[in-house]
């Protein structure tokens, strides 16, 4: 007699029977179970682009897409053979918001109708996760009979840490939302939080001039941190809380992320700051 399937079983079963239906039906967290923080320096056998011009988004965002493409590119390899090389698909508009560690997707789901007319990004480092959030976002579209709601987000697997860089050029986002992350409390641990020195140069690479960077935790030891990396790097500035609280994002970001609700539910403290990237000086 067969053994009955295992829970690691049943979730995949689960996720494969839901891409094979196409159903409208959301996805359930229980069968995208994972830790709740992953190892930014492990391999993690990411997939990620040489450059940000070699970056297909064509997948995330196929209402975007151009119509008339280009032909692929001839290209000859060390061993004197010719092959095809395909070019990414462009898109009507480039991406530019993105959420670093995006969790269950709750804060894209939000912004969507909030920025209709802007491509929002999530970066999410474990792999269930993230298919949880694109079986999401697949479930939104699919119930939407006129298929206009929910286009413009989407969500990659991705180390924020290691490769962002590779995914966005000079002065492309708008807006970077880091939402709860991991606060790594041990001293020693303290060089994996999202938000350094060294970090906080590659969000100013990333976002354009009057760009901003949206912080929120329930940690106050890590918000003070966040705040007093920003506050020391020359390319931002912290935004005054009146023009903080009047900004619609921050609103959302309150109250619509997972971790959010959870603070909520357990009356804790949220920390919020938000920073603005400054003009580059002359040189």
């Amino acid at each position: 007699m067969p053994h009955a399937p295992n829970k690691k079983q049943k979730r995949q079963d689960y996720r494969e029977a839901l891409k094979e239906n196409g159903t409208t039906k959301m996805p359930k967290k229980k069968f995208y179970r994972q830790r709740a923080h992953a190892n930014p320096f492990s391999d993690h056998r990411l997939t990620y682009p040489t450059r940000p011009e070699d970056m297909d988004w064509s997948i995330f965002y196929p209402a975007f897409v151009v119509d008339a493409q280009s032909d692929p590119i001839a290209e000859t390899t060390e061993g004197a053979e010719t092959t095809e090389k395909p070019i990414p698909k462009k898109l009507t508009k480039d991406v530019e918001v993105v959420d670093i560690g995006c969790g269950f997707g709750g804060l894209l789901v939000a912004l969507s109708p909030v920025m209709p007319d802007t491509l929002l990004l999530g970066m999410e480092i474990r792999s269930q996760v993230t298919e949880f959030v694109q079986d999401r976002i697949k479930a939104l579209r699919a119930k939407d009979s006129e298929q206009k709601q929910y286009q413009n987000i989407g969500c990659i697997r991705a180390n924020t840490m290691k490769f962002l860089p590779n995914f966005f050029r000079k002065g492309q986002l708008s807006k970077i939302f880091i939402c709860f992350p991991d606060p790594h409390f041990k001293q020693r641990k303290h060089k994996a939080r999202i938000v350094s020195t060294t970090l906080n140069s590659e969000y100013a690479y990333a976002l354009r001039p009057g760009g901003i960077v949206y912080t929120i935790t329930d940690v106050e030891d890590l918000h003070k941190w966040m705040v007093q990396h920003f506050e020391a790097h020359p390319s931002f500035e912290r935004v005054p809380e009146g023009e903080q609280d009047a900004d619609a994002c921050v609103g959302v970001m309150r109250t619509e992320t997972e971790e959010g609700k959870k603070v909520e539910r357990n009356k804790g403290q949220k920390f919020v700051a938000l920073f603005r990237r400054l003009e580059d000086p002359p040189w």
